[in-house]
């Protein structure tokens, strides 16, 4: 899962014909994803805006330049395989790259956009809001 790129999960929805053949493949993903530790599951790791509890880490890798990587859990099943899109999307970028991703474009593209709720939206993009907060403060930290 952790390798999973956000045009690897292009080509594999491409491939699933339905919204819920789709949904089964986004609910097979959050089953994949590595486990927060249950330290990690504090408010200040909570992501606001979400229906379900979501808490989402970043890990700066020290590198040149440093890239961000992420660590995400919810405890919600749909939620988790929410959680993979966003790692596939912004994981393993550096904090400008994480900041210049269209969000909005990919979760068109993947027809998230057209087929989650309004309330699963805006718990997307409230991590999406976590990520980049977490990606502008690596790079005041750099």
């Amino acid at each position: 899962m952790e390798d999973l790129t956000i045009e690897e999960l292009y080509e594999e929805f491409e491939d699933l014909p339905d919204w819920d053949e789709r949904c089964d493949y986004l609910i097979d993903l959050g089953f994949n994803l590595p486990k927060l530790p249950d330290e990690a599951k504090i408010e200040d790791n909570r992501v606001h805006g979400c229906q379900s509890n979501v808490w989402l880490v970043a890990n700066v890798k020290d590198s040149d330049p440093p890239v961000v990587e992420f660590l995400a859990n919810s405890d919600a099943v749909i939620v988790n395989g929410l959680i993979a899109v966003v790692i596939a999307l912004y994981s393993r970028k550096t904090p400008q790259e994480i900041i210049s991703v269209d969000a909005k474009e990919a979760f068109g593209k993947l027809g998230l956009e057209r087929y989650l709720s309004s309330q699963r939206r805006n718990g997307l993009y409230g991590m999406v809001d976590r990520v980049r907060q977490l990606a502008i403060q690596a790079e005041a930290g750099s």
